[in-house]
């Protein structure tokens, strides 16, 4: 057994101190929007040093450390399902930047997992690129572990590349062992019911021309990466991720609302549970960050990721909101590491009731009518009616994607592609405005038509455009879902997109009848 049982937060303080102790300098996490205009989200440790490794950037110091932020959404439908999957974790690291190399990254990884964190040796097995022969040595040598618990493994699992051309080499892996009892006679590492990837070490050094050839580069580095949920799950002795004290305490509170006991209900119901608490996590930190719910790339996303926890919610008999109750117990675990999510707090909070409260304004409606397609669709969704869900009921493909896939059912996505084409294509014609510039007397312009009671989303004419002297624009539609600001409650926010052109709103005012959307022309 695991010797020493640690909280996430004493694994991560443990790592940082232990590389700073080997003169790495400790960086604070990079956000999870990345300088680089060509990425979403930051999806990895080393996304931030990219550019170092790549030449173009000049290292803040020879060796970091640090403990980043990540979201990958590649593999959404499997949060939950199994063991380990997640939308965000955290990645511990050590890198070098021409600095030390294998022999050193080798020893201290060894060191760090057997005496800081107590793994016992006979527990670990490791493996290398197949060709990587001065790793395989080092690892008997440094660490003094028996080759036959060294498997050379192939370039698909054990040789990293930054992109098609670039710096790129061989990695090396440490997995923990659940069942030694079942001896070490034909391992397959890759069986994840038994082993359990750690430590990932990378050793940067070759490049790759436009052939395909590789060369030694000049200045070798090392970039490592240790999911810190994973080695909670390991000295803590629970049995998946979602268990340990980085992510139960979300799912208890957001079971606790539902008036629920999350050890005692269907594997089902632990499965919403589940979800609530990885997207939780994810959402807080995509907010404080910076990232807004909308429509287009990582606000798309951290909308659909909202939009999956309210249903989820109601999957497990939550009826009212709940999101901002689960968003402070996140908050709480994680804001000491992280201490911009408590000088974000209200944002975080205000965007997610905001976001919240538009979709359960139709998700009841949406799902009824969700239920009624599936009982009478004959194994597949139509394209059309995916479309209807999403523009006027705010589901995202996804959503109605997810839904259909539990009753055994596939969604017609290109048909569902072709319809939004559509839209654009009438919103683009739809775009021809009067100029109101010269003029604040609204008198002549006829009401607005509100559908927020209806809907999420909606085509609408543009009637007019006032310009502001600060950049921003009031533009009015024929029609809109956006509540007004009134009655205590604030304007809502989204955007107005129009082909290629999309503006921002942040309030929404009423004149007389006339809805003023107040924003600022983002693209276009």
């Amino acid at each position: 057994m695991v010797a020493v049982a640690l909280s996430g937060s004493e694994i991560r303080e443990k790592f940082l101190r232990f590389f700073e102790s080997k003169q790495h300098r400790r960086l604070p996490s990079a956000s999870l929007v990345p300088e680089d205009p060509t990425v979403l989200l930051t999806i990895a440790g080393m996304l931030p040093f990219k550019p170092i490794f790549m030449g173009k950037q000049e290292a803040p110091a020879p060796r970091v450390t640090t403990s980043q932020k990540c979201v990958r959404t590649n593999d959404i439908e499997n949060v939950g399902r199994t063991k380990r999957h997640h939308t965000f974790f955290e990645m511990l690291g050590n890198f070098s930047f021409g600095d030390y190399f294998k022999r050193e990254a080798i020893g201290w990884a060894w060191e760090l997992a057997t005496q800081v964190y107590q793994f016992p040796p006979e527990r670990l097995w490791v493996s290398v690129y197949t060709e990587d022969e001065e790793a395989f040595a080092l690892w008997q040598e440094v660490a003094g572990i028996p080759a036959h618990r060294i498997q050379k493994m192939g370039a698909d699992s054990n040789f990293w590349e930054s992109g098609p051309t670039g710096p790129c080499g061989p990695c090396s892996e440490i997995y923990y062992d659940f069942a030694p009892e079942k001896g070490e006679e034909n391992i397959d590492l890759d069986d994840d019911s038994r082993f359990l990837e750690i430590y990932n070490l990378v050793f940067m050094q070759l490049n790759k021309d436009s052939d395909g050839n590789l060369t030694e580069l000049p200045r070798k580095n090392i970039d490592t990466g240790m999911g810190l949920e994973r080695v909670a799950q390991v000295l803590q002795g629970v049995p998946n991720n979602y268990e340990t004290d980085l992510v139960l305490p979300i799912i208890q509170k957001a079971a606790e609302i539902a008036g629920k006991d999350y050890f005692q209900v269907s594997e089902a119901e632990q499965v919403s549970l589940k979800i609530i608490g990885d997207h939780t996590r994810a959402v807080v930190h995509l907010i404080a960050d910076g990232v807004k719910p909308g429509n287009e790339g990582r606000d798309y996303i951290l909308r659909r990721l909202i939009r999956r926890m309210v249903r989820r919610g109601r999957q497990i008999g939550i009826t009212g909101a709940f999101t901002a109750q689960v968003a402070i117990v996140a908050i709480q675990l994680m804001g000491s590491a992280f201490p911009n999510l408590l000088d974000r707090e209200k944002v975080i909070l205000d965007s997610l009731a905001n976001e919240e409260k538009q979709f359960l304004r139709t998700l009841e409606t949406g799902e009824k009518l969700l239920t009624e397609i599936l009982e009478r669709s004959q194994g597949s969704v139509s394209g059309e009616d995916a479309f209807l869900l999403y523009d006027t009921y705010g589901f995202p493909l996804e959503l109605t994607v997810e839904a259909a896939e539990e009753q055994g059912f596939t969604v017609d996505a290109a048909g569902y592609a072709a319809k939004m084409t559509e839209q654009r294509e009438r919103a683009k014609a739809a775009a021809k405005t009067i100029d109101l510039t010269t003029t604040t007397d609204l008198s002549q312009i006829p009401a607005t038509v509100f559908v927020g009671y209806q809907q999420l989303s909606c085509e609408a004419t543009v009637l007019g455009v006032l310009s502001q002297e600060n950049g921003g624009v009031h533009i009015i539609l024929d029609k809109t879902p956006f509540y007004a600001e009134g009655g205590g409650q604030v304007g809502d926010r989204g955007f107005l997109t129009a082909g290629d052109m999309i503006v921002e709103i942040s309030d929404v005012r009423k004149k007389g009848d006339v809805y003023l959307h107040i924003g600022k022309l983002q693209r276009g």
